[in-house]
């Protein structure tokens, strides 16, 4: 294994109060990494990664996202599920941080991931190239289960509180909603995005068979 400066990490030893101070949650367990900013990509980086591996784009396209927590959540299962990548605006909106880091359990790393100034002016260039965009929204009546995505797709997840903006969704070609049985009528944005992007898994791999 090769050590650390030799592969050009500098290493500081500095005291506890020092680490508290530099620390974003107070739990850095004595030891804390200073890496560069991320770096994003562009949406044509996306479109040209699902080119690359001969598939119709899968993209996640976040609404307005307000919990890094939530991102992180997001980007692992992203991740994990094949998505090539995701979209999220610059403005009113998190951006990718530490705890997003640590939240993706380092999926961060391997999803390519743009931050585009106007969501509906990119969503319009999407559809201009053939992606269609599905929202998730519990106004509609036609249930995620029940929709065909075997298609260039791009899923939109709202936020947290508000869900969709009103632009967004008219915007949209067709939205899916998951069921409610219980007396709460919301879940967590990852959760949600979660099981939609899941949908689109079992629905490819079966056209697939």
């Amino acid at each position: 294994m090769q050590k650390p400066k030799q592969i050009g990490i500098v290493i500081v030893e500095t005291n506890k109060n020092k680490l508290d101070e530099m620390s974003e949650t107070g739990n850095h367990q004595g030891i804390i990494a200073i890496v560069p900013p991320f770096e994003y990509v562009e949406v044509e980086d996306i479109l040209e990664y699902a080119k690359e591996k001969n598939e119709d784009p899968f993209i996640i396209i976040l609404d307005g996202i307000e919990d890094v927590h939530n991102l992180g959540s997001i980007i692992r299962t992203a991740e994990t599920a094949g998505v090539h990548g995701i979209i999220i605006p610059k403005r009113r909106a998190v951006a990718v941080n530490a705890t997003t880091v640590k939240t993706s359990a380092g999926a961060v790393e391997h999803m390519k991931i743009a931050r585009v100034n106007n969501i509906n002016e990119t969503i319009n260039n999407l559809k201009k190239q053939g992606i269609w965009i599905c929202g998730t929204d519990m106004a509609t009546k036609n249930f995620y289960y029940n929709q065909d995505y075997n298609m260039p797709i791009a899923i939109v997840i709202g936020s947290e509180g508000k869900g969709m903006s009103r632009l967004t969704k008219e915007n949209c070609d067709f939205l899916v909603k998951i069921p409610m049985k219980g007396k709460i009528n919301s879940l967590n944005a990852s959760v949600s995005a979660g099981i939609v992007i899941y949908e689109v898994v079992k629905n490819r791999n079966l056209l697939q068979k």
